[in-house]
C-alpha cells in the first residue's frame, strides 16, 4: 500500500540571505544587527565614531543594523554615551542613516526609557518605576511613576519615533525588555500597583500597549515598528514565559507592531541570563570604582548569575511564542553564530534572526557566510565585550572597525 504525500502544503524554508519585508521596508536579507550598547555619543549626539561603527555592519552585509538605546529623554538614560532623541540630534542622525543606506542596509533606532536602570549620576534625577523599588545591583531607589508622568513618557516615545522618521530611519525598536521602564510594568516583582496598570497581566501590559499605539499613530506606515520583548528575565517572581506569552498576544492583537524581537534577561539582576557563558568578573571589576569594584570581585557571579552558553539558547522559549503571534513577524535572538543557526531560525518559522556578539567579533560575517556558508563564526562567547560597555562597546579580540 502506498502513502500519498502531497507536496507543497508547507511553504519552503526561505534562505536567511533572501529579501524580506518589514512593514513598509524591504530588507536585502533576513539578518539584523541586534542592538548592543555603544557608548559613542557622549553629548547625546551622533559622532563620526558611531557612524563608522554602524557602517561597518552595513558594509559587512546585514539587512538592517540597530542603533542601540536611543533614549527618549534625558531622564531615561542608563549610561553616558547614549543618544537622546531630540531635534538637536537630527542632523547627526541624518548623516548616520545616509551612511548606512549608502552601503545597502536599512537602519533601526532602538527607543528606550531605562526606568529602574536609569543612572542618577547621568540623568540628575530620580529613576522611575511602576512602584517604589530598590535596585539590588546599583542600590538606587526608584520613585513610583505618577499617571501624569506615564502620559509624559508615552509622549516621549511618540516624539522620539517622529525624530526617527525625520532622521531617515527605516524602523524603530521599542525596548519593552530587560526590566527597563515598560518591561518593569510587566514584572510582578517590581509592579505592585493597584490601579489599571497593576495586578493582572493584561493590566501590566497596558503601558507598553499604549506606547506602541501612540508610536504607530504618529508614524503610520512611514517606518516599521518593532518591539523588543522579554520572554523570561531569570528572576524569581518576575517575568516568566507563561505570562509573557499573554503579553505577546496582547501586543500582537493591537496590530500596530510589524515585528517582535524576543529576548531574555534583565539589566537589574541575574544579567548573565541574557548573555550566557563566561562571567567576566575580573574585567568588569577593573573598570569600576569602589565600592562596586570590591563588590563585583566578591559577589559578581552570585549577582550576575551563571548560566552555560549553548547555541540558539533562546529558541526553546521563542518557539512557544511563534504559534500565539498571528500578525507581527518574529525575530529570533540568542546564540545565533553561523549559517546553520540562521537556517534553523528560518526552519522554525522566524522571519528574521538577530546577531549581536557574533557581529561585534566579525562585522563582515554576513558577507563571509554568503561566500562560504560553512564558515564558523569566530565569536567564542567569552563575554569580555560586557565590560567594554562602560566605554565604547567592542570585541576585545577583534580589530577595530575601519572608518569609512
Amino acid at each position: 500500500m502506498s502513502v500519498d504525500v502531497t507536496l507543497g502544503t508547507r511553504p519552503p524554508v526561505p534562505s536567511p540571505l533572501s529579501p524580506e519585508t518589514l512593514g513598509p521596508v524591504r530588507l536585502r536579507n533576513r539578518i539584523i544587527k541586534a542592538a548592543t550598547s555603544e557608548g559613542r555619543s557622549p553629548e547625546g549626539l551622533v559622532t563620526q565614531d558611531l557612524i563608522d561603527f554602524h557602517v561597518g555592519f552595513a558594509r559587512g552585509g546585514v539587512g538592517m543594523t540597530t542603533v542601540a538605546y536611543c533614549s527618549v529623554a534625558q531622564e531615561g538614560r542608563s549610561a553616558p554615551g547614549q543618544i537622546i532623541m531630540s531635534a538637536e540630534a537630527v542632523p547627526g542622525l541624518q548623516r548616520l542613516t545616509a551612511a548606512v543606506h549608502a552601503e545597502g542596509a536599512a537602519i533601526s533606532a532602538q527607543l528606550g526609557h531605562a526606568g529602574v536602570v536609569a543612572s542618577r549620576a547621568v540623568t540628575g534625577t530620580s529613576a522611575l518605576a511602576p512602584s517604589t523599588f530598590l535596585n539590588p545591583t546599583s542600590f538606587q531607589l526608584s520613585k513610583e511613576i505618577t499617571r501624569e508622568q506615564m502620559r509624559g513618557v508615552v509622549g516621549q516615545f511618540r516624539d522620539a519615533a517622529l525624530v526617527a522618521v525625520d532622521s531617515g530611519f527605516d524602523a524603530v525598536e521599542l525596548h519593552f525588555g530587560h526590566l527597563y521602564l515598560p518591561s518593569s510594568f510587566m514584572s510582578p516583582w517590581i509592579n505592585k500597583r493597584r490601579d489599571e496598570y497593576g495586578g493582572s497581566i493584561e493590566n501590566r501590559t497596558r503601558f507598553a500597549r499604549e506606547i506602541a499605539q501612540a508610536v504607530k499613530d504618529a508614524v503610520g506606515d512611514r517606518i516599521a515598528v518593532i518591539a523588543k520583548m522579554s520572554m523570561d528575565d531569570g528572576i524569581k517572581g518576575s517575568i516568566w514565559l507563561d505570562e509573557s506569552l499573554q503579553s505577546a498576544q496582547l501586543l500582537d492583537s493591537d496590530k500596530v507592531l510589524d515585528a517582535i524581537e524576543l529576548t531574555m534577561g534583565s539589566s537589574v539582576k541575574r544579567q548573565m541570563f541574557l548573555f550566557r557563558g563566561d562571567v567576566p568578573v575580573d574585567g568588569m571589576a577593573a573598570v569600576m570604582k569602589e565600592p562596586f569594584k570590591t563588590g563585583v570581585k566578591m559577589l559578581g557571579k552570585r549577582i550576575l548569575g551563571e548560566y552555560p552558553y549553548y547555541d540558539l539558547y533562546m529558541l526553546e522559549a521563542a518557539r512557544q511564542v511563534r504559534p500565539v503571534v498571528k500578525n507581527a513577524k518574529l525575530i529570533l535572538l540568542g546564540g545565533v553564530n553561523n549559517m546553520l543557526h540562521l537556517e534553523a531560525a528560518m526552519a522554525e518559522g522566524f522571519e528574521f534572526a538577530a546577531m549581536g556578539r557574533a557581529l561585534l567579533r566579525e562585522p563582515d560575517l554576513i558577507n563571509r557566510l554568503a561566500e562560504d556558508p560553512t564558515k564558523p563564526g569566530l565569536c567564542i562567547h567569552c563575554n569580555k565585550c560586557m565590560f567594554t560597555v562602560y566605554g565604547k562597546t567592542h570585541c576585545v579580540l577583534a580589530e577595530a572597525v575601519q572608518p569609512a
